[in-house]
């Protein structure tokens, strides 16, 4: 064990000594978490052309389910039907953009477009995906001003509507004379635009055709406090691959230099070799961590809701990129022929995974694909550690992947160096 310590100290001394290596290990990963933290605190313009969400009809009636089938029509919307404690899961968990529910009322409610109070669609969305949030705000309120458009040119619907809200006036004491005579000449002006002459009801509010509220999907802190803890996973990402190409490039220039054969001439054993080199990366990747982590608390209010399952995220992810480290060390005979394979097989993944761009943004069929990248469940386990509020059960998968990754890689890279 003391000469697999030795190796390792060797390598950190060298990692720290190499400019190239320090500033891709520790200083980029900070520009990443900082420059994106700050952009994500503005607003997106992103815009998919239909957004996926789930619903939850807690009206239930011809009046809600009509509503729901010309959201759906509309192609603005992807709607899954849940119960409401699996749609505040998926949406906690960034399966789904956000949950649509319909309150109780609804129907009751379409038939008072022009009094009372407006129907009520509740938006629970993920606290990351705020553009989308807002998109689907809009578009809700459209739809609501399409039903109101549509009613206007249904003569036969307007006027039964008419005689039931001047009806319904009639018998409450309280009703204002303006709503009661606005009520009663509704019935011969119906292509008339005449919604702003409703403006008076009788709780002297402003005429709405749907009130729509929203709601951050998370158990008790309601989401992240702020970009940056959506941020600095990503930021801790880059800094754990930096490590491991700083690594796995090292271990090729010592093969090509001729150190790796005359460690093992010496009384090393090719296990001690290896051993020292992941030991050397997996300290590394833990101070790399542990430094971002500490400016992110200290600087930006990054605060985890679980400190045991951020140990546990962090240990899963560095064993998984440890073994990464040992297959990019076999991916070339040079120095340049490593790190080129090794950057073209790392940049895509990172791009599926949502290390470089958000997912939501990303085509439905690169979502899809993500599944295969360790870059996606690292993402995923530090989320759910520092802001998802993912329980023990929910972390357990994507630390089991990723640890399933790193022994795998480990395997097959150390294999691949005991052929050369």
């Amino acid at each position: 064990m003391r000469r697999i310590v030795a190796l390792a100290v060797k390598d950190l001394r060298l990692l720290v000594a190499s400019r190239s290596g320090f500033f891709f290990t520790l200083i980029w990963p900070v520009i990443v978490a900082v420059l994106f933290g700050y952009a994500f605190s503005g607003t997106s313009n992103g815009t998919p052309r239909a957004i996926a969400v789930a619903l939850v009809d807690d009206d239930a009636t011809d009046a809600s389910r009509a509503f729901v089938a010309r959201l759906q029509a509309s192609g603005d919307f992807t709607l899954t039907p849940m119960p409401r404690a699996e749609a505040e899961t998926a949406v906690r968990q960034g399966s789904l953009a956000a949950f649509l529910a319909i309150r109780k009322g609804f129907g009751e409610r379409s038939q008072q477009i022009f009094y009372g109070e407006p129907r009520e669609i509740e938006v629970g969305h993920d606290p990351s995906r705020a553009a989308e949030s807002a998109m689907i705000e809009g578009l809700l309120m459209k739809a609501a001003a399409e039903d109101v458009q549509r009613l206007f040119n249904d003569t036969t619907a307007m006027t039964a509507m008419a005689d039931t809200a001047m009806k319904d006036a009639l018998a409450s004491p309280g009703a204002p004379p303006a709503l009661t005579k606005f009520l009663g000449e509704l019935q011969s002006f119906v292509h008339t635009p005449v919604a702003e002459s409703a403006g008076t009801t009788g709780s002297g509010n402003a005429w709405q055709p749907l009130k729509v509220t929203s709601a951050h999907v998370a158990r008790e802190r309601r989401g992240p406090e702020n970009a940056f803890e959506i941020t600095f996973p990503q930021g801790m990402l880059w800094g754990l691959i930096g490590c491991m190409m700083s690594f796995g490039i090292s271990l090729v220039t010592e093969r090509t230099r001729g150190t790796f054969l005359r460690l093992q001439m010496a009384p090393l054993t090719r296990a001690q070799i290896l051993g020292g080199k992941a030991l050397a990366c997996f300290v590394s990747m833990l101070v790399v961590q542990g430094l971002l982590l500490a400016l992110g608390a200290g600087v930006f209010g990054v605060r985890p809701s679980s400190w045991p399952l951020l140990a546990m995220a962090s240990l899963s992810v560095t064993l998984a990129f440890c073994g990464l480290m040992m297959l990019v060390a076999t991916l070339g005979d040079t120095e340049q022929a490593a790190s080129g394979t090794a950057w073209a097989f790392m940049m895509p993944l990172s791009m599926i995974g949502g290390g470089m761009i958000p997912q939501f943004i990303l085509p439905g069929w690169m979502v899809a694909a993500g599944v295969v990248s360790p870059v996606r469940w690292a993402i995923r386990a530090f989320e759910g550690a520092i802001w998802r509020q993912f329980s023990f059960a929910e972390m357990l998968v994507p630390c089991a992947i990723l640890v399933a990754i790193g022994a795998a890689c480990f395997a097959l890279g150390s294999r691949r160096l005991a052929a050369v």
